[in-house]
């Protein structure tokens, strides 16, 4: 596997991950001067314990934030004010941000241990093992917990006990494929996902019996590394369509219930896709910020002045797309026309996940080096 973050040159070809790696790639572009157009302020911040060589993204529910590091701590916060309801050591190396709905928070470990705690007070409701380290937030609904592992493969979990109601196992994977944090989408009694070398697949939740797969990304190339075209988003599902992005492949839309294409274009992104109400926006290999139509997929406009500083996943917050970059600034863009309004500093570590919406005025932020900030717009 190729692990991404930090820039795809900082790859390493197998199944070993190097965290915070140097390239010797283009040198990242200086923050320039902007007029501020939105202030945002930092309304309080916690310590959620280091990400080391993984990805950690807060869960929320009823209002409260779960929050993990690597070495085995969770917390529940107050979301009004960060104030830690209750916290537990779990000692095991956890490898994924915290899944949290339905009285559950559920997190993974690096061995492939899925551990469902109750969310009313932080004691260990049931374990139970996959086949491999499990590298997104678990997600939680329709009495299911379901559990992608880092060797593609997606378990539905009973919600009650952890018990195993089915796995979807997929065909011929290929030989090289991007490791990161590509978790899933559950949507009216339908899971979604994309694969390794560009498929995107649907299956009934209830069974896990397959709806269709298609094709977002056709791998190219000479080489293994230039066939690389695994999806990296969690898939985008709304208005009878599901929508993905490839790496070295497409950003494409299709129907959800059969499969069929809508419209796609060409695309490459290792930072995942982010939807308003009439566009998608993405960020790609170069730190480019694209805006492209929902409907149609053309262009609608595009922000270079963030360069090789190797952008995380975007997120929106009302009117803005908000992304954060390899040395802890979150930038905030005009949604219409993509400039630059805003900008906030956190601890200098890369905040590479998309920003917890709460709200058209709040979002909160997790970084690598394992800080919690809850942001308001003024």
């Amino acid at each position: 596997m190729i692990p991404i973050r930090f820039g795809v040159a900082c790859a390493l070809v197998g199944a070993w991950l190097l965290a915070g790696c140097s390239t010797s790639g283009p040198e990242p572009t200086p923050l320039e001067s902007f007029k501020a157009e939105v202030n945002p302020k930092v309304a309080w911040k916690a310590s959620a314990g280091e990400s080391g060589a993984f990805i950690f993204s807060p869960g929320i529910w009823e209002g409260d934030f779960f929050i993990a590091g690597t070495e085995g701590e969770v917390q529940r916060l107050d979301g009004r004010n960060g104030k830690r309801r209750w916290r537990v050591d779990l000692d095991v190396a956890l490898a994924g941000g915290v899944g949290a709905a339905d009285g559950l928070a559920v997190v993974g470990t690096s061995k492939g241990e899925v551990i469902a705690l109750d969310a009313a007070t932080g004691k260990v409701r049931w374990k139970a093992q996959v086949t491999s380290e499990v590298l997104s937030a678990p997600v939680i609904g329709d009495a299911l917990v379901l559990v992608r592992s880092g060797d593609g493969r997606v378990a539905g979990l009973d919600a009650t006990d952890g018990t195993r109601k089915w796995e979807y196992i997929p065909t011929s994977p290929p030989p090289l494929m991007l490791r990161g944090a590509f978790g899933l989408t559950l949507h009216e009694g339908h899971v979604y996902f994309g694969l390794p070398g560009g498929k995107l697949v649907a299956l009934t939740a209830a069974t896990g019996a397959l709806l269709w797969e298609t094709a977002v990304a056709i791998p190219k190339g000479d080489t293994e590394l230039e066939r690389v075209s695994d999806i990296v988003n969690d898939p985008v599902v709304e208005n009878g369509q599901v929508c993905a992005i490839a790496f070295q492949g497409r950003v494409a839309c299709f129907d959800a219930a059969r499969g069929t294409l809508a419209w796609a274009r060409n695309a490459s992104s290792i930072g995942g896709l982010a939807a308003s109400d009439t566009a998608f926006f993405y960020v790609d290999d170069t730190g480019t910020l694209h805006a492209i139509d929902r409907a149609s997929g053309g262009s609608l406009w595009k922000q270079a002045r963030l360069l090789n500083r190797d952008l995380g996943e975007p997120g929106i917050v009302g009117r803005y797309v908000v992304v954060g970059d390899f040395e802890g600034y979150v930038h905030l863009f005009d949604s219409e026309d993509g400039r630059i309004v805003g900008r906030l500093s956190t601890d200098d570590s890369p905040v590479t996940t998309a920003p917890v919406r709460v709200g058209d005025r709040n979002f909160v932020v997790q970084t690598r080096g394992g800080r919690l900030y809850a942001v308001t717009l003024r």
